[in-house]
């Protein structure tokens, strides 16, 4: 793990890293997990993006942080934030994933095509998109998603990243099996060489003259946003907000009236902070709340198809 990876880990929003651990932040303070607290005494210095407890003298950062609730060591702990917030780290090459050795679209074209020609699903990805998060099979044809099982039994979904063009251009793996083997791997795998930023760049193309666009955090959460009947794309992470990408949603962005540009951010740190990034750039953005206790779109989605089911 390189520095730059690390510092894409000590750079995330302290308090939103507390909140995904569970622990419940007001005004900057929260009851310490390393004693028995009885009232709040660990403090968060979002200037510094540091906690202090200052009965048990616990401190530190975000790394650190993790580490102590979670009861991981360092590297399991970086790992475990990775995860969580979609970080690509650039160090992780897996044995068993299928790798992209060039950055040349033609040959990668060339390369991975073939996984997409006829995407196939198995038992794994059957459960995780049709049981949980409910969502629409014409959706799942449309981004040509696969699977794969690895040699040790994991289970991964195969996402296809286009250009707004529809030429192939990355590929992201994202597990899916749950027992103890599979916990040592991230969640999330961009093999080498991928161009996965804005997901779903081709709907761009298809946006009729002011028609609503949806921005979304993540893959499922476009899915979702789809299976809805919105057109949507997603920004996998803010990390990935790179200045030729929102180039292209400058130049669509003419066919969009103020009211036509929307967001449902994630309940979190990051979420707020992608949804303050794409503001700034775009102020005629509007948010969409999500109900308190739903983390994101995906899950918002599942739940309102369960209840009405």
């Amino acid at each position: 793990m390189n520095k730059f990876d690390l510092q894409k880990l000590r750079d995330l929003p302290i308090e939103g890293v507390a909140l995904r651990l569970g622990m419940k932040v007001q005004k900057h303070k929260a009851l310490c997990t390393f004693h028995d607290d009885k009232h709040p005494s660990l403090s968060f210095n979002i200037s510094k993006n540091t906690f202090k407890c200052f009965v048990c003298d616990a401190h530190g950062g975000v790394i650190d942080l993790a580490m102590q609730v979670l009861g991981k060591d360092f590297k399991e702990a970086c790992q475990w934030l990775a995860d969580e917030h979609n970080i690509i780290m650039s160090e992780w090459k897996p044995a068993e994933s299928p790798k992209l050795i060039t950055h040349d679209s033609k040959l990668i074209t060339t390369k991975y095509s073939k996984y997409f020609a006829r995407p196939f699903l198995n038992a794994a990805a059957h459960q995780f998109l049709f049981e949980e998060r409910k969502l629409h099979p014409a959706v799942i044809r449309w981004f040509r998603i696969n699977s794969w099982t690895d040699r040790q039994g994991t289970s991964w979904l195969q996402i296809p990243y286009f250009d707004i063009n529809g030429q192939l251009i990355g590929v992201q793996n994202r597990k899916l099996t749950t027992q103890h083997s599979a916990l040592k791997t991230p969640r999330f795998l961009f093999p080498k060489g991928s161009q996965c930023s804005i997901y779903n760049l081709p709907v761009l193309k298809m946006l009729q003259e002011e028609e609503d666009l949806w921005i979304t955090e993540g893959c499922s959460d476009c899915w979702a946003m789809l299976s809805s009947g919105r057109k949507a794309i997603a920004i996998p992470s803010a990390t990935l907000l790179n200045p030729k990408d929102l180039e292209v949603l400058r130049n669509h962005n003419s066919k969009l009236r103020p009211q036509n540009l929307h967001i449902f951010p994630d309940n979190d740190a990051p979420g707020e902070r992608l949804y303050l990034q794409l503001k700034e750039l775009f102020p005629q953005l509007e948010r969409h709340p999500l109900p308190e206790g739903i983390k994101d779109f995906g899950e918002y989605y599942s739940k309102l198809i369960t209840n009405n089911s």
